[in-house]
């Protein structure tokens, strides 16, 4: 069994040991040895390649990605594991006084980062951000160095990607601007996996459920920092509404 993963804590990270951490992880350790898998290879990759990478066979599961109807096109998905709202880093201060999507693109001025094949980089198109005002890069950590070195001025993700970035740089002049739900719903996300591969998909379904119902699971997510709102619209039973 192997694991895509890429690093952006709290989903995925490296502690000083080496070793692979996270909210993504640990649950997919989980549900796998439910599912009977006795050994898993991570590998770490960009967000770009992982859903090439399963239909390349480099991998069979990734980590959680939200669950859209573009990607249903080339991927299954598993029920889902979060359901996050996006945020927008900028630097302390919030010198562009930028409020959402839509403060962002009013502001001629205003310069976006995001990653390549996420969702908030069509967030940023559907605002009504011209593509020459929206840096795209592949990885977190370029868009952040990109906002200190001045070249945007935000980096639209997942809020709560901002937070744990956050948590492990506590040196960094950076402030998270939270996207308003009138905005930009949160949306769902799971691990997806080759369409073709039915079974491992439904076992680790089986398996993701049992954790779930744990009150385990829910403190190991607390501790991460999810919090009741983000973990509330995950149902245990049946598949999600795409949002």
């Amino acid at each position: 069994m192997r694991f895509a993963y890429l690093i952006e804590p709290p989903f995925n990270f490296r502690k000083e040991t080496g070793e692979i951490a996270g909210c993504d992880v640990e649950l997919a350790r989980r549900a796998l040895a439910i599912a009977g898998f006795s050994h898993v290879e991570f590998i770490e990759t960009e967000f770009s390649s992982l859903l090439s990478g399963l239909e390349d066979n480099r991998w069979d599961m990734t980590t959680g990605l939200f669950d859209t109807m573009e990607r249903r096109q080339v991927a299954a998905f598993s029920t889902p594991i979060w359901s996050l709202a996006d945020g927008l880093l900028v630097k302390k201060g919030n010198p562009k006084n930028v409020r959402g999507y839509a403060s962002a693109a009013a502001n001629p001025e205003c310069r976006l980062a995001a990653i390549n094949k996420q969702t908030q980089l069509n967030a940023c198109l559907d605002a009504g951000v011209p593509a020459s005002r929206i840096l795209v890069f592949e990885t977190y950590e370029e868009a952040v160095q990109a906002i200190i070195e001045g070249h945007a001025d935000a980096y639209a993700s997942v809020a709560i990607a901002h937070s744990g970035f956050l948590e492990r740089h506590r040196g960094l002049e950076l402030d998270i601007v939270p996207v308003s739900r009138s905005e930009k719903k949160p949306a769902a996300g799971a691990f997806a996996f080759r369409k073709k591969d039915e079974s491992l998909r439904n076992a680790v379904n089986s398996a993701i459920k049992r954790c779930m119902h744990t009150a385990e699971y829910r403190t190991m997510m607390l501790e991460y920092g999810f919090d009741d709102v983000a973990l509330s619209p995950v149902r245990i039973e049946g598949q999600p509404s795409v949002t």
